[in-house]
């Protein structure tokens, strides 16, 4: 199982969009440990969307149209959905 998420943090007001094959909880875990990129700005990044998918291409597909949206209104539109 692969997953796409969606990160936010109120320290930054900044969504982070990526995919994973771990658990969602485990990825968190090493967004917010000492590394560098873009989640090494805040530590307090929160998981506040997820979707399943059965393989990784379509785990990233998910995750570059998310990413092509563009749009801070559309990503909270969709997680309010949810």
């Amino acid at each position: 199982m692969f997953i796409t998420y969606i990160l936010y943090t109120a320290q930054l007001d900044k969504f982070y969009i990526g995919h994973t094959g771990k658990n969602a909880a485990v990825r968190l875990s090493e967004h917010l440990s000492d590394h560098k990129g873009f989640t090494a700005k805040a530590k307090d990044w929160c998981i506040v969307y997820t979707e399943q998918f059965a393989t990784k291409a379509e785990a990233f597909k998910r995750e570059r149209q998310l990413k092509g949206w563009k749009s801070n209104i559309r990503i909270r539109q969709l997680i309010q959905r949810s």
